[in-house]
């Protein structure tokens, strides 16, 4: 099973840019993305299939803001859009794609966690966000195998983003939001798939580049975007590829091969 993940920065955006195209050619089975920036009535007849997957979303009801998808090639035995928080829930933050069978309960996840780079009054959101999602990712693992791929916009550790000392006091690594991840892997149990398959990786595994300055010309990067797994998915990745060959938004497409088929 192939799966990718990307934050388009506006879905009609990337697919001007050739991100359709791309997908096409990516012998793709689930494909989780976010930062829709659009409404359903914008999705209709131009986006509800890409490269042969069926798309299912949660938009934002503020126009022109968050918004997240997941295309898939085999259809889901359910689709759950939002996760029970009204606040973020309004903001289109969070799609999963069940695929259920007597043998197994899995699931699909692409969720956008919120950025509080742009005021303190967001920051103290996106720390809401933290505390609210936690209990939702104890909940799905206790019942059952997922895969959760999306911008968490936190910078994990200092190899994830490459101007680690001059950014302990920004969003997205601040120690709370880093204690935040540590928890979920090692308390939760959740894998780090990219950081499992690359434990040494650094700027090649990175996702995501300011467009302020010369960030992508000198790869001044963060890697914010992940996939997270249960134990038994986690084990069966066998390749990981951030594509930069063609930039569709300020993310790359991370790309991860798993042995098991939906």
């Amino acid at each position: 099973m192939r799966l990718v993940s990307l934050n388009l920065n506006g879905i009609r955006s990337a697919a001007g840019k050739g991100w359709i195209e791309w997908a096409a050619q990516g012998e793709i089975d689930c494909m989780g993305v976010q930062e829709l920036k659009a409404q359903a009535s914008d999705l209709a007849g131009r986006f509800e299939t890409v490269a042969g997957l069926r798309g299912h979303f949660h938009c934002a009801e503020k126009k022109g803001y968050s918004g997240v998808g997941l295309y898939t090639r085999h259809e889901p035995s359910e689709v759950i859009v939002g996760f029970g928080a009204p606040e973020f829930d309004a903001e289109g933050r969070y799609v999963e794609a069940r695929f259920d069978t007597p043998q197994r309960k899995l699931s699909i996840v692409s969720c956008y966690f919120p950025s509080g780079s742009s005021s303190d009054e967001r920051q103290q959101a996106k720390f809401r966000f933290l505390d609210l999602f936690y209990p939702q990712l104890q909940r799905l693992k206790a019942g059952r195998e997922f895969i959760l791929v999306g911008d968490v916009n936190i910078a994990h550790q200092e190899i994830d983003l490459k101007n680690w000392k001059g950014n302990q006091k920004n969003s997205g690594f601040l120690p709370e939001e880093r204690a935040w991840m540590t928890k979920a892997l090692d308390e939760l149990g959740l894998v780090d798939v990219h950081r499992r398959l690359r434990p040494d990786g650094g700027g090649e595994a990175y996702t995501w580049w300011s467009n302020r300055g010369e960030a992508w010309a000198k790869n001044v990067g963060w890697r914010i975007d992940v996939q997270l797994a249960t134990p038994a998915l986690a084990a069966t990745a066998r390749e990981v590829s951030v594509y930069k060959a063609q930039r569709f938004s300020d993310h790359a497409p991370l790309t991860v091969d798993y042995d098991f088929a939906l």
